[in-house]
């Protein structure tokens, strides 16, 4: 059972509710690619009748959280012991992008000050309730290791085996007064609170997930929390920040008190921070938000480098390559723009979805099937998720996309592969905001695949070494496997043959486009 008003914690029966996931016409369980077929493997989803009123008015994020196989400590420690400001946990907090306004939704990076234990009477709206080890119960069936999802519905956090074939979440902690907005995991955390936990209301709380495993009583253990003020003892009410002189201005002021958390706060704007994400060598910053800018900061200075505008509206998601050479960023302008490092600009556009971009991302596992391995021409594989409820999936190979030439005056544009445009011939200004350029001066991608995946508009993407991961609005979550080594194999066998044989029927410049279209045809 479950009680909202106490911060309980219930284990959902393993059954799973008929009405939670309706099967629903006219969606497939597999999509093709030219490596061959994705299929659906696993659902994931919470129980119906566990939902609060408030539901509808959060939007649910995905968090994957791998477990290592070691030793749990019994108890986390009651003080907070420091996190590391290694890339390993900016990354982490990158997701803890933080919905509410531009002076706070940062407020949360690289913490290293004390924390607070959550007791009944310290907790924020009576939202959580602390056991002490001597009352907790161990759950004798977990192992101390494993793959999960961490995933926001309303009112509550789920957990669920990543590798379960169980519907229903393990695990569920429920709020009073605040709703989860966004979490993160860090493997890595020297304390053992390896799960961060940010809520509406600007607070965070900081949890160790293997314990919350182990122990099967109705309450959290061992919960720190940090304030939004950054407050360095309980009940302070004066804030460690100066106020805001100008909310039009970049500024990053740092806490008055040597143990506060946050430790530092990032204004980046008027309106809000939809979205941020770390470099993966933890160097860079990259944000978006209600005004349509993408913003990307050089972490360790604290200093612009680049960033543009969308073409309309808010942006809401962003991601990086993981060599850090490009950046993903999607909005309400139904685009999916590709940024690059080197040329601080936009290098390419996606056009193909029907509804606002919710979430993009790089698949760090993914390797073309027609590569020759010399790594000479890198190919670039990342998807998009939105609200028209479809994932699309992109290759990115810039030797090979079409770049629009200067246009002279009053003439038309003249196109030629891997070759520089009027686009890229300035060199910007480091620290410079740049507008939308014109779409006529930016290769243009199309997607290699469309798959309408979920009935509800969708919020979340992840890509993992098996698997592809989908979630949607209302908090239903699917497992696509990814095809097998040996389907990869003939259907790369398969283009590769063909182009061969067809190849001396065309010029050398048309290889690249015949060699695309004949994948295509093939799926």
């Amino acid at each position: 059972m479950m009680n909202t008003s106490n911060g309980m914690i219930s284990a959902p029966s393993s059954s799973s509710s008929p009405a939670a996931n309706p099967q629903s016409p006219g969606i497939k369980t597999y999509f093709k690619t030219p490596e061959g077929k994705y299929k659906l493997h696993y659902e994931k989803t919470h129980s119906s009748g566990l939902l609060h009123y408030a539901h509808g008015k959060t939007v649910t994020q995905v968090t994957l959280a791998q477990l290592k196989e070691r030793a749990a400590p019994s108890t986390p420690t009651g003080t907070s012991s420091g996190y590391s400001a290694s890339s390993g946990f900016r990354s982490a907090t990158a997701r803890l992008l933080g919905t509410g306004n531009g002076n706070r939704a940062l407020s949360f990076v690289g913490g290293n000050g004390g924390g607070k234990n959550v007791s009944a009477s310290s907790r924020i709206s009576g939202s959580f309730a602390a056991s002490n080890s001597s009352t907790s119960m161990t759950n004798t069936n977990f192992d101390g290791k494993g793959t999960y999802l961490v995933f926001n519905v309303g009112d509550a956090v789920f957990i669920c085996d990543l590798n379960s074939q169980d519907k229903d979440p393990v695990k569920s902690i429920h709020f009073s007064n605040s709703n989860p907005m966004c979490h993160a995991f860090n493997p890595d955390a020297k304390d053992g609170h390896d799960l961060l936990i940010g809520l509406n209301s600007g607070d965070v709380y900081t949890v160790s997930l293997r314990q919350q495993l182990q122990d099967v009583s109705k309450k959290l253990v061992g919960a720190l929390h940090y304030n939004k003020d950054g407050s360095n003892k309980e009940g302070a009410t004066d804030s460690t920040f100066p106020a805001i002189r100008d909310p039009t201005q970049f500024t990053v002021d740092k806490a008055k008190y040597s143990k506060s958390n946050p430790v530092a706060r990032w204004h980046i704007c008027q309106g809000s921070i939809n979205s941020i994400a770390f470099s993966y060598d933890g160097s860079h910053l990259a944000t978006v938000g209600r005004d349509g800018y993408l913003r990307i900061f050089d972490f360790s200075t604290q200093k612009l480098v680049c960033g543009g505008k969308s073409y309309y509206g808010a942006l809401l998601c962003c991601s990086w390559s993981m060599d850090g050479k490009y950046i993903l960023t999607g909005g309400e302008d139904d685009l999916v723009q590709v940024w690059s490092m080197e040329d601080r600009k936009v290098v390419a556009w996606g056009e193909g979805h029907n509804s606002w971009v919710s979430g993009v991302a790089f698949d760090s596992y993914w390797s073309s099937p027609n590569t020759d391995g010399s790594g000479e021409h890198v190919m670039y594989r990342f998807g998009s998720v939105g609200q028209d409820t479809q994932l699309l999936l992109w290759d990115l190979e810039m030797d090979e996309i079409v770049v629009p030439l200067r246009r002279p005056p009053g003439g038309s544009p003249t196109y030629s592969t891997g070759s520089q445009s009027a686009h890229w011939d300035n060199v910007i200004p480091m620290g410079t905001l740049q507008p939308a350029p014109c779409k006529r001066d930016v290769p243009k991608l199309s997607p290699v695949i469309a798959h309408r995946v979920h009935t509800e508009p969708l919020s979340g993407l992840m890509f993992t070494q098996e698997s592809v991961v989908t979630a949607c609005r209302e908090g239903h979550i699917k497992i696509w496997t990814r095809p097998s080594v040996s389907e990869t194999q003939s259907n790369s066998s398969e283009a590769t043959s063909t182009i061969a044989l067809l190849s001396t029927s065309f010029p050398k410049d048309n290889k690249a486009s015949l060699s695309s279209k004949i994948v295509g045809s093939i799926i």
